[in-house]
C-alpha cells in the first residue's frame, strides 16, 4: 500500500481538527525547515513552484476526507 511507502513527518490533522494547534506548529516548523516558511504567510511573495512545494507538503499531512476539500486551493 502506497501509505506504507511514504511517512509522514508529523501526524496529519485529523477531520476532527482536535490536533489543530499541534498541527500547525508542526507545518511551519517543518516548512521552515525546508526552506518554505514564507509561503503560508499573508502576501507572500515565493515562487509558483515553493508554493507547490508548500501545498504537495500540507495536503500529504491531511487527513484523506480533508484533502478533496482542498483541492483547488493553490496558495498555502
Amino acid at each position: 500500500m502506497l501509505s506504507n511507502l511514504t511517512k509522514l513527518e508529523f501526524a496529519a490533522l485529523d477531520i476532527s481538527s482536535k490536533n489543530y494547534l499541534s498541527w500547525t506548529l508542526d507545518a511551519e516548523f517543518h516548512l521552515k525547515a525546508k526552506n518554505l516558511g514564507d509561503t503560508i504567510k499573508v502576501g507572500n511573495q515565493a515562487s509558483l513552484q515553493n508554493r507547490a512545494k508548500s501545498m504537495i507538503f500540507i495536503c500529504h499531512h491531511l487527513h484523506e476526507e480533508l484533502k478533496s476539500k482542498y483541492l483547488t486551493v493553490k496558495d498555502p
